[in-house]
């Protein structure tokens, strides 16, 4: 019995690090070093070194670079007011006000791509002589709407950590408030304010859906280069080049920003204290900057949804949302049966990532050191990654045997569940290793093997923040649009990301009308799984930045 006993406990620690090396090899290091083996290896470095000569992806580049930095300042500078009304002042709703800016972050880009065509067309700004530079605002505004809630978050969390005693200091020696700013909290607040700006840089680095909804033909990043090389021109070379590139930019960045993450928690002293109401000026100024950027694209989007007509023959209806279960040629399935689609594989992705990413957190916070830490940044670097750069790659690399997956219907939801694992991670991981250490000393007095005293004591503590990592995982895959833009799929497989993205590029007024529609009912379908998210949160105190 006891030779038994050994042997399961045995299994059991080697499909904890099995199943999730297996995974990430086969579906993140394959495709992406397939990509790198390609791209400098058989004449794939002359074709990079002329890629880097052409003046036309010069100008590719310098637009991804110039338009994440604009993009990540606004960001930064927008979120500055609500990380202190958040961190410095005490108010009713806050708790709501803090579920409500987070929403957008896990909206799809296709969705935040049509709401902002819906705010530029309803207030008359989608033409004209002016409407390229009305392209590059659009494209910032909603990386602004989107990355509002990572600064927010970020440095709101750290801001509230902070002793107070230091300004209070600062100010009996006779600083004004500014210059207690200034001089005492800024620098400390530096480590978060990078690490945030860090992140922001690198999901606008990497931006697509937005890109490519709002830029259209005239601006191209490297993410929407890749795709259309790919894609439309079927040129896999000048593809794979583009995507050496990216990668290794992407890299580069990912570098920067675990290092901003870790400098982030030095000299932060949690300080337990009573805060200050927020006055009802300061209240009403930053609800009104939260309106203007966060909640006007979105009313305008479900306006635009009830509207069917234009002008004086504009009508408020739910045609729009009826005529979704109408199947247009456009369309090889409804749109309906889309969105019915993308929960089914939001659903099983979310399974898959709980699986791999549970199993992955119990190598992280109870295996050696070594392996410990292998796990944590290898399994976190599809987050990082490119969702481009990844779905490219299984096109190349997943075409034959013994790893065929082209064709196979799991793949979609696999390639979801690969960008769902990291957040598993960051639920499970710091619920773990808060489990106080005494509750298994008690079990195993008691007289529970360690195994029994881990299935008894950890398991159901970490099931909540299980099923928080599953939600976002849930949350991330039903708007997935860039892995799943590469990926080879039957027709009756259309997720309703893709089936938006065509209506969104087809002119007619019912076909805008449908997506506009479809873009409401993925956005309230998201939503809801951020406020549980935040309901689990609360009622269990898994709690963390972005």
């Amino acid at each position: 019995m006891g030779k038994l006993r050994e042997l399961v406990r045995i299994s059991a620690r080697v499909l904890c690090v099995a199943i999730p090396v297996g995974f990430l090899t086969i579906f993140f290091l394959y495709p992406v070093g397939s990509i790198l083996v390609r791209g400098i290896g058989a004449g794939g470095l002359e074709r990079l070194v002329g890629l880097l000569g052409r003046g036309s992806f010069r100008g590719v580049v310098w637009f991804t670079l110039w338009q994440a930095v604009v993009s990540t300042v606004l960001a930064v500078l927008v979120a500055w007011p609500g990380a202190h009304l958040l961190a410095r002042r005490r108010f009713r709703g806050q708790a709501v006000l803090r579920a409500a800016v987070t929403v957008p972050f896990v909206l799809p880009t296709v969705v935040v791509g049509g709401a902002f065509l819906a705010l530029f067309e309803r207030f008359g700004l989608s033409d004209g002589p002016l409407r390229l530079t009305r392209t590059v605002g659009a494209i910032l505004a909603a990386h602004v709407f989107f990355n509002v809630a990572i600064v927010l978050r970020t440095v709101g969390t750290f801001w509230e950590g902070l002793d107070t005693r230091p300004e209070e200091q600062a100010r009996v020696l006779g600083a004004t408030p500014w210059q207690a700013f200034r001089w005492v909290t800024l620098p400390r607040l530096w480590p978060a304010v990078a690490a945030a700006a860090s992140i922001v840089f690198l999901f606008c680095f990497t931006s697509f859906g937005v890109i490519l909804i709002l830029g259209g033909p005239t601006r191209a990043t490297l993410e929407t280069e890749i795709w259309r090389h790919a894609v439309f021109r079927g040129d896999l070379a000048s593809a794979t080049a583009l995507a050496v590139v990216q990668l290794v930019a992407v890299l580069a960045m990912v570098v920067v920003a675990n290092s901003m993450q870790r400098r982030r928690a030095i000299g932060q002293v949690p300080v337990r204290r009573t805060l200050p109401r927020a006055s009802g000026r300061l209240l009403a100024g930053n609800l009104g900057l939260m309106a203007i950027v966060l909640v006007m694209p979105i009313a305008v989007l479900v306006e635009r949804s009830l509207t069917t007509g234009r002008g004086a023959d504009a009508t408020w209806s739910v045609r729009n949302y009826v005529a979704l279960a109408d199947r247009v040629d456009l369309l090889p399935i409804s749109a309906l049966a889309a969105l019915r689609n993308s929960l089914l594989f939001a659903v099983v992705a979310a399974g898959m990532a709980v699986v791999v990413g549970g199993l992955a957190s119990v190598v992280v916070v109870h295996g050696r050191r070594t392996t410990s830490r292998l796990f944590d940044l290898g399994l976190m670097l599809p987050l990082g990654a490119s969702a481009v750069t990844v779905g490219f790659g299984m096109l190349i690399a997943l075409d034959g045997p013994p790893l065929d997956f082209r064709s196979s219907r799991w793949l979609v939801p696999v390639a979801h569940a690969l960008i769902g694992v990291p957040f598993v991670m960051r639920t499970v991981v710091p619920t773990l290793r808060s489990i106080d250490q005494r509750l298994r000393e008690a079990a195993a007095v008691l007289g529970a093997s360690p195994a029994r005293a881990r299935r008894d004591v950890d398991l159901p503590i970490a099931a909540r923040a299980l099923a928080v990592g599953g939600a976002f995982s849930f949350a991330v895959s039903l708007g997935e649009f860039g892995a799943t833009s590469f990926l080879p799929r039957h027709p009756d497989q259309l997720t309703a990301p893709l089936a938006l993205f065509r209506l969104l590029g087809t002119p007619g007024e019912a076909l805008r009308g449908q997506a506009m529609a479809l873009s409401v009912v993925l956005m309230v379908l998201t939503a809801a799984s951020v406020l549980v998210i935040e309901g689990m949160g609360r009622r269990g105190a898994v709690r963390g930045d972005l």
